[in-house]
């Protein structure tokens, strides 16, 4: 399979072209071509990882791209086994999104433009991954960026979508312009877009260290842009008014797993640089958390819920590499993208279901949407870390990483008391992750029906749309299971791989366990008066309820 390794970003482009000029002719069923494309490259993607496990190499692929008097600019793809653990996982969310969509995008009337859209956003990501160079990655880059304007603005004709795919849209700009300045910078530097040629440069001190900071920092910004990490963090819970398969595919696999597959693969660059750039990404992404868990524990719209949640797990990505732990890192953004993916596309079967995204409007669905629910569950287990499911292994990782940083941080001069900090943050995120998860399943699932009506017309979804939910069940369970060969498999340059601890997973399965008790103490027996805890905090509450008043202070500047 390795020898058509190039076929896997093409296949979305050859099918997004078919769609866009057959679909007035052909009709809906042309999205077929979507899908039959999209199952090829998962074939091809999952055996070019089996080969490259068994110990096969990828020679890569390269032509010149521009050829001038002082310099020759290489394109080309590489298949490492940081790109080999990635493209299938990309691929195997794409596809069960396109599967999904044949049942929830059913009888929309941009349903053709929807399939063509989604195709070439796919392609995008596939294509950023095995990309060799900052120029093709940019280029990848932009074309996410393009669609996923066009998907979250699907029904561009209510006011709500085009609001949210304009602020998509230039928010992630403001990152972009600055991972665009930082490749320039680079390549100034180094006369070169290789990710390997710059980082070998790097490492052999042929960049000063300010520059090299620079640069680093500046492509960071598109990280922190493109993963919603804050400050740039207020795109994304607004691109809920897309619809949910575009959300489950921007949220999980693709568009804010580039931000962090980014810095993953630059990652020899960012160790060559000097330990202030790591240590920025783990401040960041350790804040940002925090940051965007304490906000989801007060949503009431449950694809906010997991929007905030998803912005909290991409901020435990960005710590994992800030802290040294590039493998760790790598392996949340594997396990995240299929209970993520998988949570989001229940969160849109009980929105088919009920035709509302208010929490405070369900309830007792778990008898109507059986399946729906038990995927749920499987979904939720693994996002709150309970051992066994696959969040719990890549969630320990993170937070050993973490837990370590503080001594690396001594060795390097820098404030010790930063690692402290991060791995506080890490807990204390697992368990608000634990707390907000129980709170939404109980309010969705349990108790009784809080609107009899939508209650009474709810139903399963269909086959479409529940059996990518049951295999990504599968994934969200087993997917961690092989940590131990994926912690050594995903070698980055300049990485480090920390001594385990047992006071880690303690620590994370008390954090999980605790928030979930919490959780159904309040929301479950209901042993606490709710209006009187949010008297009693004051202030605090209306500031976590209007989000920081992060977008107040924006739309005022």
């Amino acid at each position: 399979m390795l020898q058509y390794v190039w076929l896997v970003p093409v296949l979305p482009v050859i099918s997004f072209l078919i769609i866009a000029a057959l679909a007035r002719k052909v009709g809906e069923k042309i999205v077929y071509a979507g899908l039959a494309a999209l199952a090829l490259a998962t074939v091809i993607s999952i055996g070019a990882l089996v080969q490259v496990a068994a110990g096969a190499t990828y020679p890569g692929l390269q032509f010149d791209w521009v050829i001038t008097s002082q310099y020759k600019i290489p394109m080309g793809i590489q298949l490492d086994h940081l790109a080999a653990v990635t493209l299938p996982v990309v691929a195997i969310v794409s596809l069960m999104v396109h599967i999904y969509s044949l049942g929830y995008m059913h009888g929309d009337k941009r349903f053709t433009r929807y399939y063509g859209v989604l195709s070439l956003f796919t392609a995008g990501m596939l294509g950023l991954v095995v990309a060799d160079n900052f120029f093709l990655l940019l280029v990848c880059w932009e074309i996410m960026g393009l669609c996923s304007y066009l998907l979250i603005g699907h029904w561009y004709e209510n006011q709500v979508p085009q609001e949210a795919s304009l602020k998509a849209f230039l928010t992630t700009r403001v990152g972009d312009i600055g991972l665009m300045v930082g490749i320039w910078v680079l390549f100034a530097a180094t006369g070169s877009f290789n990710f390997n040629e710059i980082a070998a440069a790097a490492a052999a001190g042929k960049v000063a260290p300010a520059v090299l900071l620079l640069g680093t920092l500046l492509v960071f910004s598109g990280g922190v842009g493109k993963s919603a990490q804050f400050p740039l963090h207020t795109w994304l819970p607004d691109a809920m008014a897309g619809p949910t398969p575009a959300s489950s595919l921007i949220h999980a696999a693709t568009m804010v797993a580039a931000g962090v597959y980014l810095v993953a693969r630059s990652f020899g660059i960012f160790a060559a640089a000097p330990p202030e750039a790591l240590m920025w990404v783990a401040v960041i992404g350790g804040f940002t958390a925090l940051f965007a868990a304490s906000i989801a524990t007060l949503r009431t719209d449950i694809k906010q819920v997991l929007a905030y949640s998803t912005v909290s797990q991409l901020g435990y990505m960005m710590l994992a590499l800030g802290t040294g732990y590039a493998a760790a890192g790598a392996f949340h953004l594997v396990t995240h993208a299929f209970f993520k993916a998988l949570l989001f596309q229940c969160s849109g079967s009980v929105i088919h279901a009920v035709h509302s995204q208010e929490m405070h409007e369900m309830g007792g669905l778990r008898k109507k949407l059986p399946i729906t629910f038990w995927t749920w569950m499987a979904g939720t287990a693994a996002l709150a870390g309970l051992p066994g499911f696959s969040g719990f292994y890549s969630k320990d990782e993170v937070l050993l990483g973490a837990f370590n940083y503080s001594h690396r941080l001594a060795e390097q001069g820098l404030p010790p008391w930063v690692g402290t900090m991060v791995f506080s943050f890490g807990v204390i995120t697992a368990f608000l992750t634990a707390y907000y998860m129980t709170r939404a399943t109980i309010l969705t699932f349990f108790g009784q029906p809080r609107d009899h009506h939508k209650y009474d017309h709810a139903h399963e979804s269909p086959l479409t749309m529940t059996i990518p939910l049951i295999v990504l069940a599968a994934f969200s369970v087993g997917a961690g299971w092989p940590a131990a060969w994926f912690i050594r498999f995903v070698s980055v340059p300049g990485a480090i791989q920390p001594h385990h601890t047992a006071i880690v997973p303690i620590v994370a399965i008390s954090a999980a366990l605790l928030g979930i008790l919490t959780g159904y103490l309040i929301y479950g027996l209901k042993i606490f008066d709710r209006s009187t805890a949010i008297k009693a905090s004051g202030s605090l509450y209306g500031i976590i309820k209007n989000k920081y008043y992060v977008d107040e202070l924006y739309h005022a500047t």
